[in-house]
């Protein structure tokens, strides 16, 4: 008591003199800190909370294929090897890494979760020969693989307009190295403080004044949390002030594992370009090329000692820092019994290991990005995808798109000055499913403008002929590859009164002559004279039964005066390409949450075929086109062992230059013109054709069958008549027919001659120069 009554005394004669203070700090308590703390606790609060939903949306490609059989060059495997992440090594033993031995590749594959289930890692060893895959087994055991797959590789990030790359990783499936040796290193008495560490401030304020400099850090890793969620590097007061209150915030509020699981995935740890690169995880696939869990104990010390400085230890731009940080780290890790001697030393003495072909993913392909966001909108909003931490599966074939891109840019640099002012576009697609493998919307690759390939709506010209003669070819008691056309003279009253007069590309008429060679030579009259012959409006509502709402009604329409996209091109060849099938062209496989599970998958249900048989007859014809007609520079050069199937195309004026072709794997539409709609000076043969050529003469792919398909027959025939006759014959062509649609018996030369003395010896072998078109 006498204790208490000195101590009321005491405060009493003291209130005179601290009663101003008192009131002053309660004022700033009560006005200022404590309204100024519950700010920052809502931030503190909100931003963690965020932390949970910021995984953002990831869109892949496909996975590689991997088996017997599957074509495949040296180039082509680098390439994809080299997309998906992987480096050469020279062993291929750790989980992302590769070597080659002749034509022998050893691949330590990463394994992945896909929307058909995905796969476990594994080590395997592919011999490539003759163009394709030879073979596939274990590498450790020799046995056959069936079937492997190398993990799609990321292509975008669906993430808002803030340029940066986040892997986000729970704590338990964080190397427990990098959990300790992060607390070794930056913050031993991490489990126990408070958020600020007085003894390690003094100690760093101790060895700075002795040193004249700052030499050491008092900074907690909730502190340096704090700086990468909360504050700019401005070093003032008012930040310190704010560091500390935010600290202590966080401790009060979020568990030191919570903490440390924000901390490791947020960390600043490098930059390329506009892109951050945020914690360890997106760091380990940024300088490593590979998931976190896959390093090694030297790859972890790096990453930890990269959170001093990652500009100055930066291991591509400064290897020699970057050595003596991590040698640092590592005798840390030694002395706190993290790793044994033997450990630290076999760290020490290796190399960094960084990945030269590692990168932040990022959209590297606009173009295809436009079509899987508007296949995809129907199912997830805007919202959804930024914040939705899901996986999209795409069918984006990394070499097709690649070779493409470079296809374009050669085609153009080869133009020389004529090409500066002619853009391009493509679409590449698997001829038997409809996965769209590669869009290309600009000469320039990458370019995020005018979506060509999608938006460009150009006159297709005589790439619309095929379809022409597909309809005319449903009706073979009528029309075969060799009936006889008119390619005579047209001039037709149009319905503002003003005559309509076309003209063949040579300004010539040539006759009657066989279908496939009008086909073949894209003679516009004699295609004009069998579309008036079929009917206009069956052709229109063929054409409008692909979804199109807007084909033109007037018989120009037959020598393509009819604007589409690329895309568009590439849905009605589709439909050749993969056998009579109407097949939908889609980008997307799947969706995968979070947890892995998949949500949507988009799988197309090929129906019966439609005039399967009308399909062949057209893809044997166009051919034809490939032999001796105007795109017979595919059968003149070393790709004459495709078989391809295709069609040249020329607007008028040669504003628009087309080709479309498919060989027995791969379909692929290329247009090339101006974006002011002036000439190009290009045909379809001498633009478009040729980007078709340089993609093909570097992406493999099979064959289509030079045999006519399933239902049909080679057969002698004198064009002339149409009838059946011996190969020794004058003017005999051997063409592709329906199987019985022609009567069995068959005239002998001799008949032949007799028959052609009272008519017009109409068979016409193909001439030794075609125009181009």
């Amino acid at each position: 008591m006498a204790f208490l009554t000195r101590l009321q005394s005491s405060a009493r004669a003291a209130w005179p003199w601290i009663r101003i203070p008192f009131w002053i700090c309660l004022g700033l308590f009560f006005g200022f800190l404590l309204p100024y703390t519950l700010i920052l606790n809502k931030r503190v609060q909100d931003r963690f909370n965020d932390l949970v939903f910021a995984v953002p949306t990831r869109v892949y490609a496909r996975p590689l294929a991997l088996a017997h059989g599957v074509p495949m060059t040296p180039a082509s495997l680098e390439l994809e090897l080299t997309f998906a992440g992987y480096s050469n090594d020279g062993k291929g033993e750790v989980a992302g890494r590769w070597a080659r031995h002749g034509s022998r590749y050893t691949i330590a594959t990463r394994g992945f979760a896909g929307p058909d289930g995905g796969e476990l890692p594994k080590r395997i060893t592919v011999t490539l020969g003759r163009g394709e895959v030879a073979s596939v087994v274990d590498a450790a055991s020799g046995k056959p693989v069936a079937l492997a797959h190398l993990d799609p590789a990321r292509i975008a990030t669906l993430y808002g307009v803030q340029q940066e790359e986040r892997r986000i990783v729970r704590l338990d499936d964080v190397p427990p190295l990098l959990v300790s040796g992060l607390q070794a290193v930056e913050d031993r008495d991490f489990k126990h403080h408070i958020g600020l560490d007085f003894g390690a401030i003094a100690r760093a304020a101790f060895a700075n004044l002795r040193a004249g400099h700052t030499v050491q850090g008092g900074s907690t890793l909730t502190q340096q949390l704090v700086r990468n969620l909360f504050l700019d590097r401005n070093q003032n007061l008012t930040r310190k002030f704010n560091e500390a209150i935010l600290s202590l915030l966080i401790e009060a509020h979020y568990s030191k594992a919570r903490i440390l699981q924000a901390y490791i995935n947020e960390v600043f740890l490098g930059q390329q370009g506009s892109q951050a690169v945020h914690g360890f995880a997106a760091a380990s696939e940024f300088y490593f090329g590979r998931r976190l869990e896959d390093l090694r104990p030297q790859e972890i010390a790096l990453l930890v000692g990269m959170v001093k400085g990652p500009s100055y230890y930066d291991p591509r731009r400064y290897p020699k820092h970057a050595v003596q940080r991590r040698n640092l780290v590592l005798q840390q890790f030694l002395t706190t019994g993290l790793i044994t001697p033997v450990q630290a030393n076999a760290a020490q003495a290796a190399p960094l290991g960084i990945a030269e072909n590692a990168q932040l993913p990022h959209n590297r392909f606009p173009a295809f990005m436009d079509l899987v966001r508007s296949q995809i909108t129907a199912d997830f909003d805007d919202d959804t995808l930024r914040a939705g931490n899901l996986s999209i599966f795409t069918t984006l074939d990394p070499a097709a798109q690649l070779y493409a891109e470079q296809a374009v840019s050669n085609t153009i640099k080869a133009l020389g000055k004529r090409g500066e002012q002619v853009q391009s576009a493509g679409v590449i697609t698997d001829a038997h499913s409809g996965s769209v493998l590669a869009i290309i919307g600009s000469k320039i690759p990458g370019d995020t403008g005018f979506n060509r390939a999608l938006d460009a709506q150009r006159p297709v010209g005589s790439t619309i002929k095929p379809f022409v003669y597909l309809v005319a070819l449903t009706d073979p008691a009528r029309w075969n590859l060799a009936t006889l056309l008119d390619d005579g003279p047209v001039s037709m009253r149009q319905p503002d009164g003003s005559l309509w007069t076309p003209h063949n590309d040579d300004n010539q008429s040539h006759g009657m002559l066989p279908m496939v060679d009008a086909l073949a030579h894209s003679w516009n009259l004699a295609t004009i004279h069998l579309g008036l012959a079929v009917g206009l409006p069956r052709i229109k509502a063929f054409l409008e039964s692909f979804g199109f709402t807007d084909i033109n009604p007037s018989p120009s329409l037959l020598i393509g005066a009819q604007d589409m996209a690329p895309l568009q091109l590439a849905q009605l060849y589709q439909y050749l390409a993969s056998d009579g099938h109407a097949l939908p062209l889609v980008a997307v496989r799947g969706v995968l949450d979070g947890s892995g599970r998949t949500i949507k998958r988009y799988e197309v249900e090929p129906g019966r075929g439609e005039y399967q048989q009308a399909v062949r007859l057209t893809t044997w014809a166009m051919q034809q086109v490939a032999l001796f007609g105007t795109a017979h520079s595919i059968g003149d050069s070393g790709l004459a062992w495709l078989n391809a199937a295709g069609k040249t195309g020329t607007s008028n004026d040669m504003r628009d230059s087309w080709f479309a072709g498919f060989t027995g794997q791969h379909l692929a539409v290329f247009w090339m013109g101006r974006d002011d709609n002036k000439p190009t000076g290009l045909f379809g043969a001498t633009g478009a054709l040729r980007e078709w050529r340089d993609l093909f003469a570097r992406l493999p792919t099979r064959p289509l069958s030079a045999a006519p398909g399933e239902g049909l027959e080679l057969a002698w025939i004198n064009p002339s008549d149409g009838r059946r006759t011996e190969p020794e014959c004058e003017g005999a062509r051997q063409l592709a027919v329906v199987a019985g649609s022609l009567p069995p018996d068959t005239e002998g030369c001799f008949w032949q001659r007799v028959g052609n003395l009272f008519g017009d010896d109409a068979s016409q072998p193909p001439p030794d120069q075609v125009p181009a078109q």
